[in-house]
């Protein structure tokens, strides 16, 4: 087996169908285990791929791991698969708060380990993943892994101390946006527009706007002032944003979310 999933949620459920839909990998290629009976079936019957309820089966048989339960369940996993895990396979982890250093505790002995920090939007191949290796780990085999993390979206290698920074700016930060979203949506509907035409609105403005960002390569203050025409609507509207504290209400809980990205 190429590849295995220790935990198929949503995130494993993302990353598997990159991985299918792009031809990198055949489903018979890959396993995955989960202690929900349900989950297992689910992704068995979507991707053809083999299940198990045993990690150790799926730690025995694939060649890269890849870690998908919740950050507090790393422990016990871990404990339950560290024996069987030779130096010639290769550790994927997708969790906060879980440095290469406290991994590599945790393993008790040298094992290849990449740490990574997938978000969301990985689940329609537009997300933003980083990626930061241990010493163990060859050239050949971390452009490997960006390989397999580029089938949903984009990837960066990073250094892990800048690791907490992309929990707060893209691993998290969907949930702002699509509270963003849901707010511009519901001030729509107050001005009469139905509410799925407005969540189409809203939406596309922002996708558009983050493809300008992407691809003009401007400043997103000069694309800003672009918008702003003088004594117009547009600028009515930042006036209002700056006197409530957009800008700061995001920085501020951005530093909260890597904070607690740090004291996980």
């Amino acid at each position: 087996m190429k590849l295995g999933f220790i935990g198929v949620g949503n995130m494993a459920g993302a990353i598997i169908g990159g991985i299918i839909k792009t031809g990198l990998i055949s489903p018979e290629e890959i396993i995955g285990s989960d202690i929900s009976a349900v989950g297992r079936e689910h992704m068995q019957n979507i991707y053809g791929i083999r299940v198990t309820p045993d990690n150790r089966k799926v730690a025995e048989r694939a060649e890269i791991i890849f870690l998908c339960v919740k950050p507090q369940y790393y422990s016990t996993v871990i404990a339950e698969i560290k024996h069987v895990i030779s130096n010639k396979q290769l550790v994927i982890t997708i969790a906060p708060g879980k440095t290469l250093g406290w991994l590599e505790q945790h393993f008790g002995k040298p094992v290849k380990l990449v740490r990574t920090m997938p978000n969301t939007p990985a689940m329609v191949r537009e997300g933003m993943t980083a990626v930061c290796p241990n010493d163990c780990v060859s050239k050949e085999e971390l452009d490997y892994v960006v390989s397999i993390l580029k089938t949903i979206g984009e990837t960066e290698v990073i250094s892990e101390n800048l690791i907490d920074a992309v929990v707060a700016v893209s691993g998290s930060s969907p949930a702002y946006v699509f509270i963003m979203i849901e707010a511009m949506a519901d001030a729509a509907v107050a001005e009469g527009m139905p509410r799925a035409q407005a969540y189409k609105f809203a939406a596309q403005a922002v996708y558009g706007s983050a493809k300008m960002v992407l691809e003009t390569d401007r400043h997103p203050g000069e694309l800003k002032d672009m918008v702003c025409s003088p004594a117009g609507t547009t600028i009515e509207a930042v006036r209002v944003l700056e006197k409530k504290g957009f800008r700061s209400a995001l920085i501020e809980s951005m530093k909260a979310c890597a904070e607690t990205s740090r004291n996980l």
